[in-house]
């Protein structure tokens, strides 16, 4: 069973490390915009992927060398062991998809709209979080929910409320959080049940992340504009290693979605940069959507807190 109750007195050190994941959130799809015209989706999230592997080897060595073996000193049997190489395949697999997506969505949905999507994480945190370690939830945090799948509703018809106006881009911007949430809760599990360290969960998750991607990338052809792609692929590939090793130490600390609720606001910084360095143009639907949003998630991080005070 997965515990729902981190140490109230490394609450603190969790949010602020969760504030940093948001301004990290934030800058990651202008760098993904960024990328020369012509590159494809696929290619680029196995060039960042890669990058993110060459990222993480210098402190995966490291521990190794100064002693800190983590998950190669952990003791138990074949089964133990064989339940935490499972996660880390079907983890792993599930962040390639996800990272696949996330380009992808950024491209043809906008930066924007697909980083509003993104950021209703929590709400699948939530739902997540109540199929796999069976945390109740309050009626009132049950409104918000359904509060913020009305406002994605509305955002993704793009202000309109037609159905005919969702995009499939859009429905694959939804796909990462997904992907994320169930990925995330299975690697807690690990996190506080073994003795593997952030910086291995995250090395072995971008390893195997950059093999999938790959093979899918060798049976389809694709190649992408490899030089071209580089200098992107590389920022990308950085920031995005920083934020989940950040990522994974905030979550030792607080549950998913106390940490993920407070990355909330991140697209308000995707907005601004947007519009500065791409010329995205802000929508008036787009800019509701987020402020309700925000409003919604606040209010079910409030809700989850008095819930747990009364206990």
């Amino acid at each position: 069973m997965i515990s729902s109750h981190p140490n109230r007195s490394n609450t603190g050190t969790g949010v602020t490390l969760a504030f940093i994941c948001l301004i990290i959130l934030g800058t990651l799809p202008v760098v993904s915009n960024s990328r020369p015209p012509g590159t494809s989706a696929l290619a680029f999230a196995f060039f960042l992927s890669v990058w993110q592997l060459i990222f993480s080897l210098p402190l995966f060595i490291h521990e190794l060398i100064s002693g800190r073996r983590g998950l190669f000193g952990m003791e138990g049997g074949s089964r133990e062991r064989g339940r935490v190489a499972a996660v880390a395949v079907v983890t792993g697999i599930m962040f390639g998809l996800a990272t696949w997506c996330y380009v992808l969505s950024m491209e043809k949905a906008g930066a924007v709209s697909a980083s509003i999507a993104i950021q209703t994480y929590p709400l699948f945190a939530i739902l997540v979080e109540m199929v796999l370690i069976r945390q109740g939830k309050s009626f009132l945090e049950l409104a918000l929910t359904l509060g913020l799948v009305l406002d994605l509703y509305y955002l993704g018809t793009g202000g309109t409320w037609q159905l005919a106006g969702i995009s499939a881009w859009f429905l694959a911007a939804l796909g990462v959080p997904l992907l994320w949430s169930i990925a995330h809760v299975l690697i807690r599990e690990e996190l506080t049940t073994t003795p593997i360290t952030p910086a291995q969960v995250t090395f072995f998750r971008v390893l195997l992340s950059a093999v999938f991607l790959g093979a899918v990338m060798g049976g389809t052809g694709d190649g992408g504009r490899f030089f071209d792609t580089m200098p992107y692929a590389a920022a990308m590939g950085c920031l995005y290693y920083l934020e989940l090793l950040v990522w994974f130490h905030a979550v030792r600390h607080i549950n998913i979605s106390l940490a993920s609720a407070v990355t909330t606001p991140w697209p308000a910084v995707t907005m601004v940069l947007a519009a500065l360095f791409l010329g995205d143009k802000i929508q008036g639907y787009q800019v509701t959507a987020f402020f309700i949003a925000v409003g919604c998630v606040g209010a079910l991080l409030a809700a989850g807190a008095a819930r747990n005070r009364s206990r």
